[in-house]
Parts: structure tokens; sequence; C-alpha cells
């Protein structure tokens, strides 16, 4: 026991003693965005030259691409951890490939403001990172009345090109019930620039 309160003692001071950097910076990269757990279905009219009837559809989901941006604010507290909180706007969302050839096949996308607070661990110039996200529905097309808030966590690894440029890759998973029974998936490539700035 004595041994576990000497290493969090170290541990503290070291954080304590450690000069704490604050450097801002912008996020971009392309979204490949799908929604899982469950098949899609739809109900329709049709009319088969005898009268209009009421039918559902079943469609086939697959990825879409687009974007993202955002702002982050990189909070280094020792050469291998920093805190990242972030705000962003995202489009996500599904190709819905219609099984019913009278029936159109559709791109649902679903605009989202979102926030996330990154843990970041840094092993010389890479870094793996991961942390909870909370996203605002702004906007939604061709989708039917979809939850207007997610929560989910991401996962990711990086690589600092220069000191300012760098590159990521993550991977973003919601756990909220938008739409029936499906979730956002999110794999995110992208660019990140930073402002060299200390407080």
């Amino acid at each position: 026991m004595k041994k576990i309160y000497f290493l969090l003692f170290a541990l503290f001071s070291a954080l304590s003693f450690a000069q704490v950097t604050f450097n801002p910076g912008i996020r971009v990269g392309a979204n490949i965005s799908h929604i899982s757990d469950g098949p899609a279905y739809e109900s329709f009219y049709y009319n088969d030259n005898q009268g209009y009837h009421y039918g559902t559809n079943a469609y086939d989901i697959k990825s879409k691409v687009d974007f993202y941006i955002g702002f982050q604010a990189n909070i280094r507290f020792a050469k291998f951890y920093a805190l990242q909180p972030e705000i962003y706007y995202t489009r996500q969302g599904a190709r819905f490939e219609s099984q019913n050839p009278a029936v159109s096949s559709k791109t649902a996308t679903l605009s989202y403001v979102g926030g996330a607070v990154v843990n970041k661990f840094y092993f010389e110039k890479f870094n793996i990172h991961f942390g909870p996200t909370l996203e605002l529905l702004t906007d939604h097309k061709n989708i039917d009345s979809p939850i207007e808030a997610d929560l989910g966590l991401l996962f990711g690894a990086g690589y600092d090109i220069t000191k300012n440029i760098g590159v990521e890759a993550r991977i973003k998973k919601g756990f909220v019930h938008i739409n029936n029974d499906n979730t956002n998936v999110t794999f995110q490539m992208g660019m990140y620039y930073t402002f060299n700035l200390k407080k």
C-alpha cells in the first residue's frame, strides 16, 4: 500500500512541476459514416393498377462520405498526456438502397454540432486518444423523426508531421438509437493545425 501511495505522490508531483501548455487549433477532414444495429424499414403507398395499397419497404444500409470541421484546445499537462476539449460540426448519415424496384433509393444526412473531451497519450510524434462525445442534431434529410441528441465514444490515433500540423484517424460510435434500432457509426480521417501558445 505504501508503494501505491508513493507512486501516486510521485505522479502528482511530476504533473505539478510540469510546464502546462495551452495550444488551440483547428480540425478538418472526411467522414465515412454508417447507420448500424438493424435493418431500415419504411412504410409507403403503391399502385398496382387496381388502386393504392399500403406496404413496407426494406433498405440495405451503405456508408456515405461527408465532412467534419471544428476547433480543439490542447492542454498539455505532461510530455505524455494532454486533455483536449473539442467543438465541431459534422455531417453523417448513410445511403439507403431500396430492395423494392418500385421505391427509389435515397441518401440520409444527419448534421450535428458536437463536443468531445479527448484524452491524448503521446509516444514521441505518435498519439492515441479516446473520449466521450455529445452531439446535437441541427438538420436532417431523408430520415424520419431522428432523435435530437447522440451520446458516443471515440477512439483514434494521430501523428505530428511538424510542430503545427498533424494527421489523425478515428472511429466514433454513438449509443443512442437515432431512428428505430439504428445508431451512428463514423470513421474519420483528417488533419489538424495547432497554434503554439503557452499559458
